[in-house]
């Protein structure tokens, strides 16, 4: 009978334990989000419950199981996967807590600073670092785990950590596409080149930066579709970033109209209708002649906006807007395509 009772008591008493740590660390979390409101890491730390209470509860199984004296033939076995599950708990714990902890620090600045690009630059610093930490905890736990659980295992590592060098060398070979993406992303991430949330004109697509990773890029393009590129790319080809160096930005409308185009009105009519825009932020406007050829003009407006949401809003309406005020008022000025009446002849009724 103690050898049923013995058991079940010592694994109920260490659940029981671990389980009551865990709350007590959760309910202390609380108080403190609900004392400091301001702060949200506290609040944030709660993410970590569940693997923490994973964590205590193989650790402590892992100590305590020796008391339970159940004589397996292969108590080893037993010590050896609560050891790999402590670890790879262990490794859970610190990613929930590296994600809060980044989350945590982008917020506070985003409070403390009113420049969108430097906290733009943060998170896309803060999302490659959190990256980093996560594949490196992820590798190395699992390859402690695999060890642990595998101790035929460890012979064989000992001879690959020998021969690592040439091993390095065909590794590097072989994955020098991906290793090349790892330094252009760690090279945009702390070079300021490119950051989430910028809007880029890349392959001829305009859309925002939505995703950096260590490897790829995805670009938000203005219709929803998602351009995924690697990382590289940015590296060694020129792109149009619309967000670098702040976000305000002038855009432009052309116009291919007749010579007899009363210019100064068309150029009256624009300041006009773009005092009635909210899009328009006050800082220039202008409308010139470009070119002229023998049968029109090119006119160009141009307008400043706070953002490229904004201006690409903006050149539309304005787009529009003069067109029909044209056609309105001066529809002479619209370019005419020239054309005559042709006589039918029997040939071409044949």
């Amino acid at each position: 009978m103690e050898e049923v009772i013995r058991p079940l008591v010592v694994f109920a008493v260490t659940l029981a334990v671990t389980i009551a740590t865990g709350l007590l660390a959760d309910r202390l979390l609380c108080r403190a989000a609900g004392r400091h409101p301001q702060n949200r890491l506290p609040s944030l730390l709660r993410r970590v419950h569940m693997p923490l209470q994973v964590f205590l509860a193989t650790l402590a199984l892992h100590f305590t199981y020796p008391l339970a004296q159940i004589q397996l033939r292969r108590d080893d076995v037993v010590l050896n996967v609560l050891a790999a599950m402590a670890i790879l708990s262990a490794a859970w714990v610190v990613m929930r807590a590296v994600d809060a902890v980044a989350e945590n620090t982008l917020d506070k600045y985003a409070r403390r600073t009113h420049d969108v690009a430097k906290v733009r630059r943060l998170h896309t610093q803060l999302t490659l670092v959190r990256r980093i930490i996560t594949t490196v905890l992820a590798i190395t736990t699992a390859a402690v785990a695999i060890l642990l659980l595998f101790p035929n295992l460890r012979t064989l590592g000992t001879s690959l950590l020998a021969s690592a060098g040439i091993i390095g060398v065909i590794a590097g070979v072989a994955a020098q596409s991906t290793l090349g993406n790892l330094v252009a992303g760690l090279q945009i991430a702390f070079g300021d080149s490119v950051k989430i949330g910028d809007t880029v004109v890349v392959e001829g697509e305009w859309g925002t930066i939505e995703e950096i990773t260590l490897s790829f890029l995805t670009v938000r393009i203005w219709d929803d579709r998602r351009l995924t590129m690697p990382v590289s790319y940015f590296n060694s080809k020129p792109y149009e970033n619309w967000s670098k160096g702040g976000p305000q930005i002038t855009g432009t409308v052309f116009l291919y109209l007749d010579t007899s185009t009363p210019v100064a009105a068309l150029r009256e009519h624009l300041g006009e209708y773009l005092r009635t825009r909210d899009d328009w932020d006050g800082r220039t406007w202008n409308l010139l002649v470009t070119d002229s050829t023998p049968t029109g003009i090119q006119v160009r407006a141009s307008m400043s906006a706070r953002n490229p949401d904004d201006v690409w809003t903006l050149r539309c309406a304005v787009r529009e807007e003069l067109l029909a005020w044209l056609g309105r008022e001066h529809p002479n000025a619209l370019p005419r395509i020239p054309a005559s009446v042709v006589e039918r002849t029997p040939a071409m009724a044949e």
